[in-house]
């Protein structure tokens, strides 16, 4: 199964940039989408079936243009799952998840700490998460958890590891990411990659992407058992409809 992360930072401008076509390229049997900011109702369905993804799942925020995630498939899942059930969370439309036979895939949009309100709630969504992610571990053992995590969590992760007091590199919000990992999570780009630099992220100032000067937020984390079925896990910059790049994962 091939599966692909993409924080397209609006699936409606990336779709005008070009999206379909790659997709269509690209061709991945599931793809969790991020920061779709668009109701359904505000989408053409037809465009995303045409291209091969007949079931295609979408889980908005309430707040219009804002946030949301999504996961389309070229496979009938068994269930979809819309939110956790954490009201501050679902709110914003952050979750949704899709069983198949052997796998579920979980599209996650974690909050990016831009204020200290909104780093406190990043914070609390962290640690709901994780608690929440360890239950349904128990039901859903083979787990794949795929998104922006809005979190580097080594100095290879980020073109400026000085850049420690900044959200997305605060010593917490690694530590977090590190103990995520630690209790049954693979980050699989960096099991099967020790050693490359490469980022997914890179902010619209200053010529960041140009310059390769950019951020490893995005992750494709498999739970323990998974870890003989992971093939491959590459990032894909070429990718260029969003200031994310999509990130892929293959499991046998």
């Amino acid at each position: 199964m091939k599966i692909i992360s993409y924080n397209v930072n609006g699936i409606r401008a990336a779709i005008k940039k070009g999206f379909i076509e790659w997709l269509q390229s690209a061709n991945p049997d599931v793809i969790c989408l991020q920061e779709t900011k668009a109701q359904k109702e505000q989408l053409d369905l037809e465009v995303f079936e045409a291209a091969g993804y007949v079931y295609n799942y979408w889980f908005s925020a309430q707040k219009k243009g804002y946030s949301g995630v999504a996961i389309l498939s070229k496979i009938k899942p068994n269930h979809v799952e819309y939110g956790t059930g954490i009201e501050s969370m679902d709110y914003e439309g952050r979750n949704i998840r899709a069983d198949f036979d052997g796998v579920s895939v979980m599209s996650m949009y974690l909050p990016s700490g831009t204020n200290d309100d909104r780093l406190a709630h990043k914070f609390e969504y962290m640690n709901m998460i994780h608690e929440y992610l360890n239950e349904l571990r128990e039901s859903h053992p083979n787990l794949i958890v795929c998104g922006d995590y809005n979190i580097c969590h080594e100095e290879i992760d980020i073109h400026n590891p000085k850049m420690k007091g900044v959200s997305g590199f605060l010593p917490e919000e690694r530590e977090w990411l590190g103990n995520f990992i630690d209790s049954g999570f693979i980050d699989s780009f960096r099991y099967l990659h020790p050693e490359k630099q490469e980022y997914s992220w890179w902010s619209y100032r200053a010529n960041a992407r140009a310059n390769n000067k950019g951020w490893r937020i995005d992750y494709c984390m498999a739970t323990a058992p998974l870890e003989d079925r992971l093939e491959r896990a590459v990032i894909l910059p070429e990718a260029k409809h969003s200031d994310h790049c999509p990130i892929l994962v293959e499991i046998s």
